[in-house]
C-alpha cells in the first residue's frame, strides 16, 4: 500500500532523529501512527548510510511470543550491528509488559535510537513517566484533518466533500475502502469494537461493558454539552441504569485514556483558574461517532461543526479550553507557545440575536489575540464587530493558524 506523507507529524519528529531521547507516537488506535513510523523508517534509510533498522509490530503474528520485557530482550539480543547506526521501532509497545525496562536499558547503553507507538495515555502518565521521566518526547498523532482527507481520497475542496468528511471522518484506512454508501461504517464499527475491547475494557479492567456502551452513546448524542458525572448518572438512572458518579468518572477517564474522546475543561479567560466541574467531550474521529449513533445531517450538523473546529485547533498544536468570562462562555480558547486564539462556533448568523450573542462574547475579551466566529456556510463571511473575523468552516479548515 502506498504511503502518503503526513508532514504535519514527520516534520515535527525528524529533528529528533539520533537525539538521545525516546520518540513516542501516541494516539487512538488506527489513526495512522504505524504509517508515520514507516515514513520515519524510510527517511532514515534515505539519509543515514548503512542504517540497521529493527522493527517490531506487536499486532503481527510474528511477534505474538513477546509478552514481556524478558522476551523482548531475548528477541533483540542478536539484532544490533555494533559498527553501524542502529534504530529500534516498536509498534503498540504497551502490549509488552514492563516494556519500559527494556527501553530504559537500551537508552542508557546508547544501543540504538528508539521509536515506539502506543494507544493508551497511561503509557505516558504511568510506565514511561515512572521509569523514563525527562528521557522521552511524545508526539500525538491524530486522524486525518480536512486537508489530509482531501489528499488521501483525491478529492477537491468543496462543500460536498466537506460533508463527506463530517460524515465519514478521517481514519486513514478509508482511503483503501472508498466512501461509497455505508461501506465505511462497517469498517468503522469494527475499529470501534477493537478500541473498546482492547484499549478500554481490557486495559482498564472495565466490568460493566453495557454501561460503557451506553455512556459512549450518550457522549455521541451530546457533543459540545457541558457535563458533570452526577448529571450523567442522573440521566442514566432515568433510563434505569443505576451507576454512581465515581464509576462514571472512571469510565470517562478510560475512554479519554484510549484517545477515543477528548476531555476539554473550562478555564477562566484572563486568569489562571481551571474549573473542576463542567467539562465538554469531543470525539477524536467523527466517523467513529457516526458509526455508533448514525449520521443525521439535519439534526447533528451543529454538533459536528463544533467537534471539527476543536479537532482543527488541536491538529494545529493548540491546547484547548472552554473559555469562561464571568457568566459568558466562549466555545474555545486555544493556547500555543504563549499565544492565544478565541473561537465561537454556530451554524449560521442569519438572525440578529445570534450575531449579537456570538460576537458579543468575543468583544468582552480585553486582549488583542485573534478572535473568530465560525459558521457552516454563511454567504458573506468577513470582518465584523471590531476586527473579529467571521469564517466559513470550509475556509477555516484550510487555514494554518
Amino acid at each position: 500500500m502506498k504511503l502518503i506523507d503526513r508532514p504535519l507529524y514527520t516534520n515535527r519528529i525528524i529533528p529528533f532523529i539520533d537525539k538521545p531521547v525516546i520518540k513516542v507516537l501516541t494516539g487512538q488506535r488506527r489513526v495512522g501512527k504505524s504509517y508515520v513510523m514507516l515514513q520515519l523508517m524510510n527517511y532514515i534509510r534515505d539519509n543515514v548510510q548503512e542504517a540497521n533498522i529493527v522493527y517490531i509490530n506487536m499486532e503481527m503474528e510474528n511477534f505474538v511470543h513477546i509478552k514481556s520485557n524478558i522476551e523482548l530482550n531475548a528477541y533483540l539480543e542478536d539484532k544490533w550491528i555494533h559498527e553501524k547506526p542502529n534504530y529500534f521501532f516498536i509498534d503498540e509497545v504497551q502490549e509488552v509488559t514492563s516494556f519500559e525496562r527494556t527501553l530504559r536499558s537500551l537508552l542508557a547503553k546508547r544501543t540504538c535510537d528508539i521509536y515506539c507507538t502506543g494507544s493508551n495515555a497511561n503509557m505516558l502518565s504511568g510506565e514511561l513517566a515512572t521509569h523514563l521521566s525527562g528521557r522521552y518526547v511524545a508526539f500525538h498523532i491524530h486522524s486525518l484533518n480536512y486537508q489530509e482527507f482531501l489528499l488521501f481520497h483525491s478529492l477537491e475542496n468543496s462543500t460536498e466533500n466537506l460533508l463527506k468528511y463530517l460524515k465519514y471522518g478521517g481514519m486513514p484506512f478509508l482511503a483503501n475502502i472508498g466512501l461509497q454508501d455505508n461501506v465505511p461504517f462497517e469498517y468503522l464499527r469494527n475499529v470501534y469494537s477493537t478500541i473498546l475491547l482492547k484499549d478500554v475494557v481490557a486495559r482498564e479492567n472495565i466490568r460493566n461493558v453495557s454501561f460503557l456502551e451506553n455512556l459512549v452513546a450518550y457522549l455521541s448524542d451530546n457533543i459540545g454539552a457541558l457535563f458533570s458525572a452526577s448529571n450523567i448518572s442522573k440521566y442514566l438512572k432515568s433510563q434505569r441504569v443505576d451507576i454512581s458518579p465515581q464509576l462514571t468518572i472512571n469510565y470517562l477517564k478510560a475512554l479519554a485514556n484510549a484517545y477515543f474522546v477528548h476531555k476539554v475543561v473550562r478555564s477562566e479567560i484572563g486568569g489562571l483558574k481551571i474549573f473542576e466541574i463542567g467539562e465538554k467531550y469531543y470525539f477524536e474521529d467523527l466517523g467513529l461517532r457516526n458509526a455508533i449513533i448514525g449520521f443525521n445531517q439535519r439534526a447533528d450538523l451543529h454538533k459536528l461543526l463544533e467537534n471539527i473546529v476543536y479537532l482543527h485547533l488541536i491538529h494545529q498544536g493548540f491546547t484547548v479550553y472552554v473559555g469562561k468570562l464571568g457568566n459568558r462562555e466562549v466555545d474555545f480558547m486555544g493556547e500555543r507557545n504563549g499565544v492565544k486564539i478565541y473561537v465561537q462556533v454556530c451554524l449560521t448568523l442569519m438572525h440578529e440575536d445570534t450575531i449579537v450573542r456570538e460576537f458579543g462574547n468575543l468583544r468582552e475579551i480585553d486582549d488583542n489575540y485573534p478572535k473568530y466566529v465560525i459558521t457552516f456556510n454563511d454567504p458573506i463571511p468577513g470582518d465584523n464587530y471590531g476586527g473579529i473575523l467571521q469564517k466559513n468552516l470550509i475556509d477555516f479548515l484550510m487555514m494554518e493558524l
